[in-house]
């Protein structure tokens, strides 16, 4: 038997242990998640699908069409049948199989007394009812048969990704022990609604599962000809192509070096999470100026918007979860507001998911030339309503120059286009001045000559019209500084933070608002304070471990993750406890872990031993494709076990079992966080 194979046989006697004699218990409909089932009606007969659609006719549970129940959300289920159709609503009332997982075929299992359910419809909420000669049919939500799911057998495996990991997560001593694992402490599993929705390729997850989930844009169709921020990004021109193919080939994507398709998939967070991932920091994001730009969009490209959106988007995802474990909180994926409970959440094996943002306009906080679009007021009221949504910490500056401060700026292809972005959204270039400081800004890449006539052709006319008008900024040789650093505003808002024990995000400042901020920080000895993933600089390090803070170098490539880590050891106040997160910056325009070029002279080895060495992990398998770290990189998050494995073998035991104190180091600078301020 097939791996998913034996996967679904163990949940079936799962979920028959949890069912009354012969049928499943009307206790717990959660219960029936990947269980294989027949329809029986009160009065003995089983549904069956026929040339014309399902009809309760039979009296043989043999003679019955089995259902693998596949749950689309808490208590809703596709129905899916040995040839892998599935019930769906259809037109004049009717009900007939379909081939397509949707609404149509996403039914709300309900107890209706004893053991027996009904079944209500997503699509047009009606109920599914044996009419004339037991033909299923849509009848009115008062009106629908009672059903029994009686244990079957001949079910279809529903399609899905492995995790290829075995054993069991590792829990702690006792609820309130410390921890151990690993923190990702920058992540954006929220991309896929990212300027306008449209952009990104893919989403975490679908209700109606990973053939839905992981397909290409159709804007990238047939040969990824239409993708040209990709390709821009990727290659650093607008034309280019690549293979489409998501499920089941994953011929051309994801990849370590792709920045619009999803690598967050949840079977992919799974695998991390039984690798050793036991905090991760969702950093809600978006950019107005960008997704304004870009033709393709369907939500809002409000920034508030899009940050309450994404943040309902992670409840949506952790109770999917839950549905596909069993029930309500019973999924590993946990939403977590407080330190102390996010120590129970890891010590009881599960991964705990903390809120963070990191928006170029955060609070409407964009400014034209030197004109706020924000005043005081606004920022300490939607600080409190994003404090109330569970946000934890949050970047006053992304990208962009805003009403808050300056910012660190970027270099080569994504540099010249945030560039162009900063000029639509604040009326400006950005202003680059030398420097002698130790530390210094980004060189950011010269627009003109960079940005081509078909990368301008591509945005929004209307929303582009005009941006180049004028003289381009020519900038002089480095090392350069950003001269704009913290504005009155942003440091009324350092001190709301301070007031709110939120944690600070310094990375993505300018040098000098950085220095700034940190000053602020040190005068009222407040440790909240964090640099999440390498975009701040030598001095600025010191500092933040010095107050207290933690530092989560970049999750590149091996080699210079290790460099990274090795220089915030020594950097680390002697006798303090010392962990060191990882940032992904997955789905974030950002690259991830290049395969390591003497990977051959000395690779990875499958099968390994998680950190703890409880879990063994192997070549991880995505449809018909299998994933390799030696040859593969970080293709997708679900390689993040191997990416640490690789790290330990360039740097040693020592950044692994720092790695390991992640998670701790991390609760720890929380609650130091919540003790100081106010």
């Amino acid at each position: 038997m097939s791996r998913r194979g034996l996967g679904l046989a163990a949940a079936a006697i799962v979920s028959c242990t949890l069912m009354l004699p012969g049928a499943a218990s009307a206790a717990d409909r959660y219960a029936l998640v990947h269980g294989c089932y027949a329809l029986r009606t009160a009065d003995g007969r089983y549904v069956a699908q026929d040339a014309v659609g399902y009809a309760a006719g039979t009296r043989s549970v043999a003679a019955a069409t089995p259902f693998r129940m596949q749950a689309t959300a808490l208590g809703r289920y596709l129905l899916y049948g040995p040839d892998t159709s599935m019930p769906a609503t259809g037109p004049l009332g009717s009900v007939l199989p379909t081939k397509a997982p949707g609404p149509a075929a996403d039914w709300t299992v309900t107890p209706a007394g004893g053991d027996a359910f009904t079944l209500t419809a997503l699509d047009g909420g009606q109920a599914l009812g044996a009419g004339l000669l037991g033909r299923l049919g849509q009848v009115a939500p008062d009106a629908g048969t009672a059903f029994t799911f009686v244990p079957a057998a001949g079910c279809a495996d529903f399609p899905e990704v492995d995790v290829d990991a075995t054993g069991g997560p590792l829990k702690g001593a006792s609820p309130d022990a410390p921890v151990r694992g690993f923190i990702d402490d920058h992540i954006h599993l929220g991309a896929f609604e990212f300027l306008g929705g449209r952009f990104h390729c893919g989403r975490p997850w679908s209700p109606y599962g990973v053939t839905v989930a992981l397909t290409d844009c159709p804007d990238h169709q047939p040969n990824g000809a239409g993708a040209v921020l990709e390709n821009f990004f990727t290659n650093g021109v607008p034309a280019g192509t690549h293979d489409t193919h998501g499920w089941p080939s994953f011929a051309g994507w994801p990849r370590w070096d792709s920045l619009t398709h999803e690598g967050t998939y949840w079977k992919w967070i799974e695998r991390s999470w039984r690798g050793g991932l036991r905090i991760m920091v969702e950093d809600l994001v978006e950019n107005r100026a960008l997704c304004e730009l870009y033709p393709y969009k369907k939500n809002s490209c409000d920034e508030m918007a899009s940050a309450r959106l994404q943040a309902q988007d992670m409840h949506d995802l952790q109770d999917y979860i839950d549905a596909q474990y069993g029930g309500p909180g019973k999924g590993f994926f946990r939403l977590v507001r407080t330190p102390v409970q996010a120590r129970h959440v890891i010590n009881d094996g599960k991964l705990a998911v903390v809120l963070g943002m990191e928006d170029s306009e955060v609070f409407g906080c964009g400014r034209t030339l030197d004109v706020p679009h924000c005043d005081a007021a606004q920022i300490d009221r939607e600080l409190d309503e994003f404090r109330a949504l569970g946000v934890v910490s949050l970047f006053p500056v992304h990208k962009f120059d805003n009403a808050l401060g300056g910012t660190r700026f970027d270099s080569d292809g994504t540099g010249v286009f945030v560039n162009v972005g900063n000029k639509y959204a604040t009326g400006e270039f950005w202003v680059a001045r030398h420097c002698d400081t130790p530390d210094h800004d980004n060189e950011p890449t010269n627009v003109a000559g960079t940005i081509s006539p078909a990368l301008l052709a591509f945005l929004d006319p209307v929303a582009s019209s005009g941006l180049l008008d004028g003289q381009l900024p020519v900038y002089p040789s480095g090392p350069l500084c950003n001269p704009k650093g913290l504005t009155d505003l942003g440091r009324h808002l350092i001190t709301q933070m301070i007031k709110r024990h939120m944690i600070i995000e310094t990375d993505h400042m300018s040098r000098l608002a950085r220095d700034q901020t940190l000053t602020m920080l040190e005068q009222a000895r407040y440790p909240g304070v964090i640099s999440s993933h390498s975009w701040g600089d030598p001095s600025s390090l010191r500092r933040i471990l010095a107050l207290g803070g933690m530092v989560g170098p970049m999750a590149r490539d091996a080699e210079t993750f290790v460099a990274s880590w090795r220089q915030a050891r020594a950097d680390a106040v002697p006798g303090a406890f010392f962990g060191v997160g990882f940032g992904s910056d997955i789905n974030g325009l950002a690259q991830q872990g290049a395969p390591r070029a003497d990977a051959a002279q000395n690779p990875v080895t499958y099968p390994f031993k998680s950190f703890d060495g409880g879990t063994t992990l192997d070549r991880q398998h995505s449809g018909t494709r299998t994933y390799d770290i030696n040859t593969d990189g970080v293709a997708h998050y679900g390689l993040y076990p191997d990416w640490v494995e690789d790290v330990r073998h360039v740097g040693g035991q020592q950044v692994v079992d720092d790695l390991a104190n992640g998670a701790e180091a991390y609760l720890r600078l929380w609650a130091r966080t919540l003790a100081s301020g106010g």
